[in-house]
C-alpha cells in the first residue's frame, strides 16, 4: 500500500506575518501539508524540529540567536530544508544546484506551489545534510555581511490584517510607537517591528532624515519647517496634517531653511 501518511512542516522566521504569508500560500499550494510548529529564531527552530520531528523545515536564513544556515547545520539529515530568504545575490546561486530549495520574500504563490511539487518527489528520500552546500553558503553569507549592503529599497508591514510590500519611494515618514514603528504613506499607514535605530542603518541617507530618536523623515516629502506655540521645530509632511518634532539634536539639518 503507498504510504499515506499526512506530510509535516515547521516554518521558522523571525517575523510573524511571514510565517504567516508562508503558512497561507502553502496552504494554497499543498493542502494535505500539516503545519505542526513556528519558531522565531533559530534556536527554536532546532528545538521544535527535534521534538516534533517534521518531514520538512522552512527556515529564515537572518534570524536571531541562530542564522538559518547554523539551524540547517545542526539539523542535517533530520528534516528536508527550504530556505527563505529576501536576499537574492548571494544565495540564490547556490540554492540552484538542488540540493535544497528556497523562497524569495515575499513568498510568491507560483515559486511555494513549484518548492511544493519538488518537496512531493523528496519526501521519497532521506534528507541530505548539505554539508558542502551549508559550508559555501555560510561562506556567501559572511562575504555579504562583510560587503557594503545596498540600502533599503521596500519594508514588509502590516495594515490591519493584510501583509503589504512597501516601496520606501512611498513612504513619507517612519515614527516609533510602543513595539512598532508606524509606516506612513499618503494613503494609509502600516506598522512594522524593526526599531528606527535600524532603518537608520538600512535606508539611504540621503533620503531619508532621522528628525528625533523616534522619527525618520523622506527628505524630498518635507513640505514646510516652522515651530510650534513653544519654540520647537516641526516639520510638516506634504499630505499629512500631523506635525513632527524635530528634536534639538537633529535641529542642526534645519539651519539653512
Amino acid at each position: 500500500m503507498p504510504d499515506e501518511r499526512i506530510p509535516t512542516a515547521v516554518i521558522a522566521d523571525d517575523e510573524r506575518l511571514m510565517r504567516e504569508q508562508i503558512a497561507s500560500r502553502l496552504r494554497q499550494a499543498w493542502p494535505e501539508l500539516a503545519i505542526v510548529g513556528e519558531a522565531a529564531n533559530g534556536r527554536e527552530a532546532v528545538a521544535l524540529v527535534r521534538s516534533r520531528g517534521p518531514d520538512i523545515v522552512f527556515l529564515d536564513i537572518r534570524m536571531p540567536e541562530m542564522d538559518g544556515i547554523e539551524a540547517a547545520k545542526a539539523l542535517a539529515g533530520l528534516a528536508h530544508v527550504v530556505f527563505v530568504t529576501a536576499y537574492d545575490d548571494y544565495a540564490v546561486g547556490a540554492f540552484e544546484q538542488g540540493a535544497v530549495d528556497y523562497l524569495l520574500k515575499p513568498a510568491d504563490p507560483e515559486r511555494v506551489a513549484l518548492a511544493c511539487e519538488r518537496l512531493r518527489g523528496r519526501l521519497q528520500q532521506q534528507p541530505d545534510p548539505m554539508r558542502e552546500l551549508l559550508t559555501e553558503l555560510s561562506q556567501r553569507l559572511a562575504t555579504a555581511a562583510a560587503a557594503p549592503r545596498d540600502h533599503l529599497r521596500w519594508v514588509q508591514a502590516s495594515v490591519g490584517t493584510t501583509l503589504r510590500v512597501i516601496p520606501t519611494s512611498d513612504i513619507l515618514y517612519f515614527r516609533a510607537e510602543d513595539k512598532y514603528t508606524r509606516v506612513q504613506t499618503a494613503g494609509y499607514e502600516a506598522l512594522i517591528r524593526k526599531p528606527i535605530k535600524e532603518l537608520v542603518e538600512e535606508l539611504d541617507p540621503d533620503e531619508f532624515w532621522q528628525i528625533h530618536r523616534a522619527i525618520l523623515v523622506r527628505v524630498d516629502a518635507v513640505e514646510h519647517v516652522g515651530r510650534d506655540f513653544r519654540g520647537r521645530q516641526v516639520v510638516q509632511v506634504r499630505g499629512c496634517r500631523e506635525r513632527l518634532e524635530v528634536s534639538r539634536s537633529f535641529s542642526h539639518r534645519f539651519r539653512q531653511m
